[in-house]
């Protein structure tokens, strides 16, 4: 089972059923695509609890993971953001890359190529 994806899951579930929280098992892979929402305001806290995270959401529209895990050259993002993002500066691609876990503007600016893991806006 893909535990991200399972989090961006409840975490839309949780915000269409009107509440601010929920609560997933945890990863090394998770809390580093938490924190990187974390800054980008889409996730306001999230706690880690003996083999949980609770998560409590930010502002966002829409969250979920990529599947199959696409790999990306480092000129090649624009094809996935038209796909994923509904304009080109609203949102974030989370990308695993050789230097770890960043958003997609970020891994264009380091030219940096990598796994497509999740999207957010």
């Amino acid at each position: 089972m893909d535990i991200v994806a399972n989090a961006l899951n409840c975490m839309m579930n949780a915000k269409k059923a009107g509440k601010n929280s929920c609560s997933v098992p945890a990863s090394k892979l998770l809390l580093q695509v938490l924190s990187l929402l974390k800054e980008e305001g889409y996730v306001n806290s999230f706690t880690k609890q003996d083999a949980n995270v609770i998560i409590e959401f930010g502002t966002f529209n829409k969250c979920g993971a990529i599947k199959p895990r696409f790999y990306v050259k480092k000129n090649g993002y624009e094809k996935f953001v038209t796909r994923y993002l509904p304009a080109r500066d609203l949102g974030i691609i989370i990308v695993s890359t050789n230097k770890g876990v960043v958003n997609h503007k970020k891994a264009i600016e380091e030219g940096l190529g990598g796994s497509l893991i999740a999207y957010a806006y």
